[in-house]
């Protein structure tokens, strides 16, 4: 064998000569620290009011309820025009953003939204070519539709889970 060469002009400022520390060893998970908040710089925030997010899914829920319930007894309450496009912006939205678990949150809530328009379309274009046009048969179909397609996302979502679950017992019989 020979001797190494000298080293080249790359590799001789190369900072890990110098004791610097690679960009993958300086990685780390942030863990909290005694205080309760994170060493980083305090995204996480705990404590009441921190985190809306159910706060706001029970009150879209409620609006949404609040506007098929309106609609379907036919109220004339101030409230049913923007309660009831909520629900049949929400209602479908929800069931397709089930659907689309693998996106991410943008989107999946922009396919979500643009979803939810297209099936409203396809419903109010249902009614209007059979002549068969109301605001309350129209709720039914985009409610009934919606959730027929998230049954369909949560049975396909355990059946899933059961294959995986049979799968790893099944090898874990076999090793």
């Amino acid at each position: 064998m020979t001797a190494p060469l000298g080293l080249g002009h790359i590799e001789a400022r190369h900072p890990a000569r110098r004791g610097a520390k690679s960009p993958m060893q300086t990685l780390r998970i942030k863990t909290p620290s005694s205080d309760g908040t994170s060493e980083g710089a305090g995204r996480v925030r705990r404590g009441p009011g921190r985190d809306l997010s159910p706060l706001l899914a029970g009150a879209s829920t409620a609006i949404c309820a609040v506007g098929a319930l309106l609609t379907l007894t036919d109220s004339d309450s101030p409230l049913r025009a923007p309660c009831t496009l909520f629900f049949l912006l929400t209602a479908p939205a929800v069931a397709i953003g089930a659907a689309l678990r693998g996106l991410n949150p943008v989107g999946r809530a922009l396919s979500a939204l643009a979803g939810a328009v297209v099936l409203n379309m396809l419903v109010a274009q249902g009614m209007l070519a059979v002549h068969r046009w109301s605001v309350r048969g129209g709720v039914i179909a985009v409610a009934s539709l919606s959730l027929l397609l998230l049954l369909l996302v949560l049975t396909r979502g355990k059946s899933r889970s059961r294959k995986r679950t049979q799968d790893g017992t099944t090898q874990a019989k076999v090793v």
